[in-house]
């Protein structure tokens, strides 16, 4: 078995144990109204490439630590990236109709319940850390930890940051700054949690976080450049969605800013960029990350 079709196979794999998780990550036992437990649920179990778990669950391992540890973690940036794509899909916001092949949250289950299952899965997010300590065996202090970067990477300086200025960028982004800002917290802060929360569970020392994040920090703009080249060029159904969006919408994007040709060779070259960060970092088994990372270098969805 080649590189690729064993890294794909470790995909698949821990897709499918993430997904049995979340399955049961809303306990039965709570009393939620049907359509909202609903709601949660047809947009969390929509399939997609389950990349932000796979990397808690990855860092973890590099690290040395337990994947059983790590898992609740895992489920929880899920619930948080599920909710910020059922709120970008909204009309307010980029106004899609579908999502991963399927009818978008609203177009199902209307606006406003749409808005409260990304409220609740939000809120869920945290909830399923605690679990890490309660159930795993987690340290406080490192849930704790989880819990204080979650909320800044997530929010305001993070990730709802980087929606706000994407939606402001829609008014003239001039600047490849500007939009390098947008993918840095929009998509790479997300990614930067994962693998860091992933090591703070596995015992990661500093340096080793310290790793991990600048892995984090080009990947994820790695992958966003690659999902602005896919947008472009990319077959609708592979990415479960229309292609060509951003230049119905008018956003503007590396291969605008810098040619299709520049973009490739920017994801390469990040990609590069993350790897030796990692492999300049006392990582016991980085294999795996390094692996993840020239996978999704050259994924076509």
């Amino acid at each position: 078995m080649n590189a690729a079709s064993s890294i794909a196979q470790y995909i698949q794999e821990q897709s499918v144990r993430v997904e049995r998780e979340l399955e049961t990550s809303i306990p039965s036992t709570w009393s939620v109204p049907v359509a909202l437990r609903e709601s949660m649920m047809y947009s969390l179990m929509a399939g997609g490439k389950r990349l932000r778990p796979i990397l808690v669950l990855a860092a973890a391992e590099a690290v040395g630590g337990r994947e059983d540890a790590a898992m609740p973690v895992a489920l929880a940036i899920e619930m948080i990236h599920t909710y910020s794509l059922i709120h970008d899909d909204l009309p307010a916001m980029d106004n899609d109709d579908l999502r991963r092949g399927k009818p978008t949250n609203h177009k199902v289950y209307g606006e406003a319940m749409a808005i409260l299952a990304g409220d609740a899965l939000l809120t869920h997010a945290f909830f399923m850390i605690v679990q890490a300590a309660r159930s795993c065996g987690v340290s406080g202090d490192t849930v704790a930890d989880i819990v204080e970067e979650l909320s800044v990477l997530a929010g305001a300086p993070g990730m709802v940051g980087g929606q706000a200025a994407d939606m402001l960028g829609e008014q003239g982004v001039t600047k490849l700054e500007e939009l390098e800002y947008i993918h840095l917290h929009k998509t790479s802060d997300l990614i930067v949690f994962s693998l860091k929360a992933g090591g703070r569970i596995g015992g990661a020392s500093a340096s080793q976080l310290a790793a991990l994040e600048k892995f984090g920090t080009c990947l994820g703009l790695a992958f966003q450049i690659q999902d602005d080249i896919l947008d472009l060029v990319g077959e609708e159904q592979k990415l479960g969605k229309p292609v060509q969006s951003d230049v119905k919408q008018q956003k503007v994007t590396y291969p605008f800013f810098i040619g299709m040709e520049a973009s490739l060779a920017k994801v390469e070259q990040l990609t590069q960029e993350a790897r030796s960060a990692l492999l300049a970092a006392d990582i016991p088994q980085p294999e795996r990350l390094l692996a993840l990372a020239d996978f999704l270098m050259k994924r076509d969805h």
